[in-house]
């Protein structure tokens, strides 16, 4: 029954991935279309982010009192609807009203699932989960690409991928005793965690607490560059590398399937390799994908780069996630895991836009000079933090010794 409701979970974080990836495959024909300007984008993918940043800070009062599963069912309802929006929508305005609906209903879905995961299935799962996201994200440029280049039209492609999210909508409703089901078994089994945590967490500081401050940085810049490669990539190549709209977006949807492939092995890694270890490995794949980018190279580098900047990422997001116990202390991780998740939107709200504003009075060509510098400013900023907890670690050692002898 855990297992089937899992799947369940699985499909609605597909549903979550596919509507993240489309407004950058589709743009570059949606600006002619709606003669809007280039920067146009940026604000809609800020309205949609401001959207999930909201949802995902009042999801654990909304969770509390409706349960994961009606929430999950409800903010997929959300999505699908405006999705379908976006379809008919006759102009950019209506752009912008169906926009909020879709990130109000992507952050209830992101926090609520990730929370729900964390707490009922083993840890590998997380990056499975993540996994899964990538498949959504993948298709959706893919299927985006597919009516753009055989019906010339984004719009169909829109209703598409609602068609899709209908779909799961429907298998929610259908499941929604499951997770009651499987949320008392799971808390009959673990009858003493909840009370101590939750007592805890009510006093902590989280932004007093060493590190904490740099593990924000990290997760902004680490969705800053996720967000801006997903939603510039493929103006980058139509306007910088000459390639057709449908090709670029289905070169979008290879970065998109770098991430999927990467977290799809990395949950069999982190059996192996540590958290700290597969950050690092990860970063630095990303930072020499970037740099294909930003080097005067023929265009299949771009494609190179770009799936190389996928597969460093993979393992960057779940791993610093399920890092944050070990980091801060088990006490602290369920307040700093919230700050983390709405740091990370903020990086997705306000860096893809403001790229996007400076691009669109100079050139588009400034995409890979910024992800170096955002990629570089992550792995600096990760890199401090694990000096800082390994010279914790290390103090700690030391009383314990002293208070030993």
């Amino acid at each position: 029954m855990t297992t089937f409701l899992l799947i369940i979970i699985y499909l609605a974080f597909i549903s979550l991935g596919l509507p993240d990836s489309l407004l950058g495959a589709a743009w570059p024909i949606m600006q002619s279309d709606l003669r809007a300007p280039l920067e146009t984008a940026g604000f809609l993918f800020m309205t949609i982010a401001g959207g999930t940043i909201i949802s995902s800070l009042i999801s654990g009062k909304v969770l509390r009192k409706f349960g994961t599963g009606k929430v999950t069912f409800v903010s997929v309802f959300m999505t699908a609807c405006a999705l379908l929006g976006f379809h008919f929508a006759p102009s950019v305005i209506w752009l912008y009203v169906c926009a909020i609906p879709l990130g109000l209903g992507a952050g209830a879905v992101d926090s609520g699932l990730n929370d729900y995961v964390a707490t009922h299935y083993k840890a590998h799962h997380m990056s499975w989960l993540h996994c899964f996201w990538g498949v959504g994200a993948t298709f959706g440029p893919i299927i985006m690409a597919q009516f753009i280049s055989v019906q010339h039209s984004w719009r169909n492609g829109y209703f598409a991928i609602s068609g899709i999210q209908f779909s799961l909508v429907i298998i929610l409703l259908l499941t929604l005793p499951l997770w009651n089901i499987v949320t008392k078994v799971n808390t009959n089994s673990k009858k003493e965690e909840p009370v101590n945590h939750n007592e805890r967490a009510k006093d902590v500081k989280p932004l007093q607490i060493k590190g904490v401050k740099l593990a924000l940085a990290s997760f902004l810049f680490y969705c800053g560059v996720e967000s801006t490669v997903g939603l510039w990539g493929s103006s980058f190549l139509v306007n910088i590398k000459e390639l057709p709209a449908a090709q670029a977006a289905q070169w979008v949807s290879l970065y998109y399937g770098g991430i999927t492939i990467g977290r799809f092995i990395t949950g069999f890694i982190t059996f192996k390799i540590g958290n700290r270890t597969l950050i690092r490995l990860g970063q630095i794949i990303a930072l020499v994908g970037a740099a294909f980018l930003f080097l005067p190279l023929p265009s299949i580098f771009s494609l190179v780069g770009f799936i190389m900047i996928g597969l460093g990422l993979a393992p960057i997001f779940p791993c610093m996630l399920h890092e944050t116990p070990t980091r801060f202390g088990k006490q602290h991780s369920q307040t700093i895991m919230g700050y983390q998740m709405a740091v990370a939107y903020t990086g997705s709200t306000f860096i893809p836009p403001l790229l996007g504003f400076i691009a669109s009075h100079s050139t588009i060509g400034i995409l890979p000079i910024c992800i170096v510098i955002f990629v570089a400013a992550m792995l600096l900023s990760s890199e401090n933090l694990n000096r800082l907890i390994k010279k914790k670690s290390i103090i700690k050692r030391n009383d314990t010794s002293s208070t030993a002898v």
